[in-house]
């Protein structure tokens, strides 16, 4: 990645631009992945009310719950791990990203550069001549947070505007439950922000502001229609 990282650097001499690629890149790759782990993250929500009407009618009975909600995933085609799957792979990706930055924007680990490309000498670290990726910027942990807000915020299933039945506790629960995580997510995404390289935090906002934006366009399809 350090190597892929300089090549870039050396056809676009601009750090933030060669991190927007490499999140275009990687979001490419991840692509069928991250598509997948929509689709399940927004059928487990569209089936909330289902599997609260399984707890309520078997609620004295936990292995009837766990064998009717196995059943009721199998016929709606919905795998729970799915959604987590691009998470994992998320995860060294960021910390090998956050390497990367370190060594590129220090300057001092410039040998590792394979023998025949160009050695840049240097990596200048302000991109767009406004922010220094090698510092914190509190302006794209903001930004980053606010994709992340966007992002919940879309997978959230619209409450039915009517009162609710004694025997839904249970989704009330579930219900408030969403709702601080939908605040939580954010703050705690702008509280890292705040905390890692700014090149980072870029690289954080633009994933997830695909990652919203590839939502958008999968829950604007017409009704009916099915994604394949």
């Amino acid at each position: 990645m350090f190597n892929g990282f300089v090549a870039l650097y050396n056809l676009i001499p601009d750090v933030g631009v060669v991190i927007l690629v490499i999140t275009v890149l990687i979001k490419v790759i991840l692509y069928p992945l991250t598509k997948s782990s929509i689709k399940s993250q927004k059928a487990l929500t569209d089936l909330q009310p289902k599997l609260n009407e399984l707890k309520e009618k078997y609620k004295d009975n936990k292995q009837a719950i766990a064998q009717e909600t196995m059943k009721l995933y199998k016929e709606n085609h919905v795998n729970p791990f799915a959604s987590c799957l691009p998470l994992l792979i998320q995860l060294p990706i960021l910390i090998a990203l956050y390497y990367v930055l370190q060594i590129a924007l220090k300057g001092d680990q410039f040998q590792l550069i394979y023998p025949f490309m160009h050695n840049p000498g240097s990596i200048n670290k302000v991109s767009l001549g406004l922010f220094n990726l090698e510092n914190s910027s509190w302006v794209l942990a903001v930004l980053a947070g606010g994709a992340q807000f966007w992002q919940s915020k879309m997978m959230m299933r619209k409450r039915p505007d009517k009162p609710v039945p004694a025997g839904a506790k249970d989704e009330d629960t579930m219900a408030m439950m969403n709702k601080q995580m939908l605040y939580f997510m954010p703050f705690m995404t702008v509280f890292i922000g705040l905390s890692l390289p700014a090149g980072l935090t870029l690289y954080w906002f633009l994933s997830t502001l695909f990652t919203a934006l590839q939502q958008l366009v999968m829950f604007k399809k017409k009704a009916g229609e099915v994604i394949k």
